[in-house]
């Protein structure tokens, strides 16, 4: 069963950077599509990045040019690099995946964009 574990959240001031880490239980090698989410308080979860194998990536408007989704299937490991940070970014934000049929989620790590 696979396992998602984000970190790296925390409060910053806007126009600052953060890089959220998602570490997976399991290998992420055969993974087609490693996917970050945001729910800010009081909205639904948005899509925020996606990146298919190693090399495809896409965005939601509101962050490109900004954020920047990496993997590295050596460590099992995705990343969000997020620059240029506004308070609209605020929010818990979630790894997904779907391994062997099976949606997963993490349990979420909390960035605050607020001076």
């Amino acid at each position: 069963q696979m396992q998602l574990v984000e970190s790296g959240g925390g409060l910053v001031q806007p126009g600052g950077s953060l890089r959220l880490s998602c570490a997976a239980s399991e290998s992420i090698f055969s993974i087609h599509d490693m996917v970050w989410y945001r729910q800010a308080p009081g909205k639904e979860r948005e899509l925020v990045a996606t990146i298919f194998n190693s090399t495809t990536t896409t965005y939601a408007d509101s962050v490109k040019g900004r954020f920047t989704i990496s993997r590295d299937s050596a460590k099992n490991t995705v990343y969000l690099q997020m620059n240029s940070l506004k308070p609209e970014d605020t929010a818990v934000y979630y790894c997904n995946c779907i391994f062997r049929g099976f949606y997963y989620w993490g349990q979420g790590t909390q960035v605050t964009v607020s001076s």
